[in-house]
């Protein structure tokens, strides 16, 4: 149990720590438009970025400048309509989007600078590499119209970037591209965004908007989608909406495209990127594909998955053989984790009796993990994990205390999920009756805190 005297930030630290050991070394790519730099969060966004870079996170920035560019017209009496949610790039406003964009690059680069005592960026020491690592391509004529030197990204230098993210460097692309003919591009942000992360392959990719993440018709945040409910939400979005459009179609391309988790939060909300990376549930709307491989109860139906991911393992003596007619009858007590038709993992949840002074007014304080199982092409993935806090919240629901767990190979890997190794002594009895000697299992337990 948590002791109440120990401050929160020490829970906090210890329960962000395994996001801090995901994320490092991984690859992000933040997006957020010219309106976040006029925010008076802007300052903790940039402390928070700073942060994230020295847990060993490869950050590529990449920002908008909508509002500056606005102001630079309005000053020279211009007027550049919008289509598509593009911005129709005139050669006469051309220069009004290139001191914007370079207005705002020395002002990231400035505050990434900072190194002031007694602030957040004190000692933070951090290198911005920006550069013409987007190749841009006119976007032509639609629609009968010309939109002259408004571009779309043709490719991203993604080996120029990687080169930097290994030298611990930030990388910072802006909404202009270059052609090859030697001609500058006005770009949309989140398509540069989009298609950085897409290239670089990118475990995630964020974008910071003014909303704290994507809000149904009732104004309710979206916690989770997968790129099917998400194309469907695009579907009935205000087209003058054109921020929550642009941000969930860049999530919905980049995750078909093979990144595994996009984020949409506020740039409005202190802290936003902290609480989205480092706590369970988050704080904006998450876009994954992931979602489809869930984890849920098995069914009768699962039943020939489930011989195909065993069988393997059982001949290698690792689990103990199950005939198809104890799976049938035992079926209940399995989570699996299913794509395309195929099981990828899997695990068992067995209530144990316990001596009649122990029961609870369920009757059931102990169970037993079983049948730990993950498909071999998919074992560096968390599939694992997840079936097993699965089985650890229906055990929480049962009101079971304890979870106990017999292995002859991996007690390592569950050391690592919280187990503890115990005496054989200490597993209940009705569950020591039925030991094998022979296989000589080692013992774990773990025990299940209330949430």
């Amino acid at each position: 149990m948590p002791d109440s005297s120990t401050p929160s930030y020490v829970h906090w630290f210890r329960h962000a720590a395994p996001y801090i050991n995901t994320h490092r070394n991984k690859t992000f790519v933040l997006m957020f438009g010219g309106e976040a730099l006029q925010s008076d969060n802007f300052q903790h966004i940039i402390h928070d970025i700073a942060l994230l870079h020295a847990l060993g996170i490869r950050l590529v920035l990449v920002h908008g400048a909508r509002p500056q560019i606005n102001h630079n017209l309005a000053q020279l009496n211009l007027d550049t309509p919008f289509l598509k949610h593009r911005r129709i790039t005139t050669r006469e406003s051309l220069p009004a989007v290139l001191n914007a964009v370079g207005s705002i690059r020395l002002q990231i680069e400035a505050l990434l600078s900072m190194g002031l005592a007694n602030s957040p960026m004190y000692g933070a020491r951090i290198d911005v590499v920006s550069g013409n690592f987007v190749t841009a391509k006119p976007f032509g004529i639609h629609e009968g119209v010309d939109f002259q030197l408004t571009g779309e990204v043709r490719a991203i230098d993604s080996d120029a970037i990687n080169h930097n993210l290994q030298h611990g460097q930030i990388a910072l692309l802006g909404p202009t591209g270059y052609s090859t003919t030697g001609e500058v591009f006005n770009l949309r942000a989140e398509e540069v965004a989009t298609r950085a992360a897409i290239d670089l392959e990118a475990d995630k990719l964020i974008f910071l908007g003014e909303q704290r993440g994507f809000l149904d018709s009732d104004q309710r945040l979206v916690r989770e989608l997968n790129p099917q409910q998400a194309q469907h939400y695009l579907s009935h979005i205000d087209s003058a909406n054109s921020e929550q459009y642009l941000h969930l179609s860049g999530a919905v391309q980049a995750c078909r495209a093979g990144v595994n988790r996009c984020h949409l939060l506020s740039y409005h909300q202190n802290g936003a990127l902290l609480g989205e990376l480092f706590t369970r549930d988050g704080l904006g709307t998450l876009v994954t594909a992931m979602g489809y491989e869930a984890v849920r109860q098995a069914t009768i139906n699962d039943v020939g998955g489930l011989l195909n991911l065993l069988r393997p393992l059982e001949e290698q003596g690792i689990l103990v053989y199950r005939s198809r007619e104890r799976l049938e009858d035992e079926i209940e007590h399995f989570a699996v984790i299913e794509r395309d038709g195929m099981i990828l993992a899997c695990a068992a949840l067995y209530p144990l009796d316990n001596e009649s002074e122990n029961k609870t007014a369920t009757g059931i304080t102990s169970a037993e993990i079983a049948c730990v199982a993950v498909h071999p092409d998919y074992r560096k993935s968390n599939r694992g994990v997840q079936v097993l806090q699965f089985l650890e919240q229906r055990a929480k629901a049962q009101g079971i205390q304890h979870l106990y767990l017999l292995t002859t190979h991996t007690g390592h890997w569950f050391m690592e999920q919280g187990f503890e190794k115990v005496e054989l002594s200490e597993l209940p009895s009705v569950r020591q009756a039925m030991y094998n000697y022979q296989r000589n299992s080692q013992v774990y337990r773990k025990r299940l805190i209330k949430a």
